[in-house]
């Protein structure tokens, strides 16, 4: 008989359960807390009950558990010495979207060596996510893959939904099942109005395929997640973080009967992909906040230990500790000196008013 389906198919594995990875990686009371605690802040932040600063910062990807552990932990206390002007949030971003081809992230490639181990893969993000969690640092991801969060959500203070995936049907759906807070991205033209139609659709229940905590097939039922926000991150169009460009964005908000709050990238094309412009996108919009903007939530920096990037050598031994293998990040010196900075700033406009 011929062959009519998985013809361009290779094989396929199966891998470890949800169920199974979370037995042999559980949360304790402490890491369970830090991601309740922290996602009811992000709430307040978002709806403007608190008015604290909401600041997304790390790597552009994370390839390296210890690398990512050791950034933590220095997060952690800083994040520590911060805690009554910004809220910090640790971008542990394991799942790497490509616009044509490339590394697609930890969990697909965490060997990088093209042998896909996801099992392994699986194994090492919800590791590092529960080391994290112990710290008292909440984490913040992007959910790329639909079947990854069964996996991961529980870890999970902030999710976002990428430039490419915001116009997804399927992550839309995904989104309106998920247990925390989802920002979406504005598309990579820098088009506002895919993210605002997933953050309508996201808020809406749906019925739709996905995976149970057995890794079995069937219709999940959402209720719909009502706290989201907007991320802009610019576009082929330019950046989009000047006081003009939020005050279109917030006036679109409020047109489409959303809330009036969002979060800035000073990443991507708000940099336009020039990791030492982030400080600049961060200064204008710490400024904004000192002028009394309302619309502004949070911002997002990528940065690592070390300043740069690099190419995946094919000796893996070659790899430079600390140094980002997708997008240039910032260094952890300017990471510090920007969010103390940005804590002295508004610690002195909490006091003139």
């Amino acid at each position: 008989m011929r062959q009519i389906e998985n013809i361009n198919v290779r094989g396929i594995e199966q891998i470890i359960s949800p169920v199974e990875l979370k037995r042999e990686q559980p949360l304790d009371e402490a890491a369970t807390d830090t991601v309740v605690e922290a996602r009811e802040v992000v709430k307040r932040i978002l709806d403007g009950s608190d008015p604290r600063l909401l600041v997304i910062v790390g790597p552009c990807s994370i390839h390296d558990e210890r690398v990512a552990l050791e950034y933590a932990g220095r997060l952690a206390k800083l994040a520590r010495r911060v805690k009554d002007r910004l809220f910090v949030l640790m971008r542990v971003y394991f799942e790497k979207p490509r616009t044509t081809v490339g590394w697609k992230g930890l969990i697909n490639d965490p060997h990088l060596d093209d042998t896909f181990d996801i099992t392994e893969g699986l194994r090492i993000a919800r590791r590092t996510l529960v080391a994290i969690a112990k710290l008292g640092l909440p984490a913040a991801t992007e959910m790329l893959e639909p079947i990854t969060p069964q996996y991961i959500a529980d870890l999970i203070t902030l999710a976002s939904i990428g430039a490419r995936t915001t116009e997804s049907p399927t992550h839309r759906q995904m989104a309106s099942g998920l247990s925390m807070p989802v920002g979406y991205k504005n598309g990579t033209d820098g088009s506002l109005q895919v993210a605002l139609d997933a953050m309508t659709a996201a808020r809406t229940p749906h019925s739709f395929l996905g995976i149970d905590s057995e890794g079995r097939t069937g219709i999940v039922q959402s209720k719909g997640n009502p706290w989201g926000c907007l991320i802009l991150r610019g576009g082929r169009s330019g950046p989009n973080y000047s006081p003009d460009s939020i005050k279109f964005a917030a006036d679109e908000l409020t047109k489409h009967r959303l809330p009036e709050r969002l979060v800035v990238d000073c990443s991507h094309a708000n940099s336009n992909k020039d990791f030492r412009r982030q400080c600049l996108v961060w200064n204008s919009v710490l400024e904004q906040l000192a002028d009394s903007c309302q619309s502004i939530a949070g911002m997002m920096l990528e940065s690592n230990l070390k300043e740069g990037s690099q190419k995946l050598p094919s000796d893996r031994s070659q790899l430079q500790y600390g140094v980002s293998i997708t997008d240039p990040c910032i260094g952890w010196e300017e990471t510090e000196s920007l969010i103390l900075a940005a804590h002295d700033r508004l610690s002195a406009v909490a006091l003139s008013r």
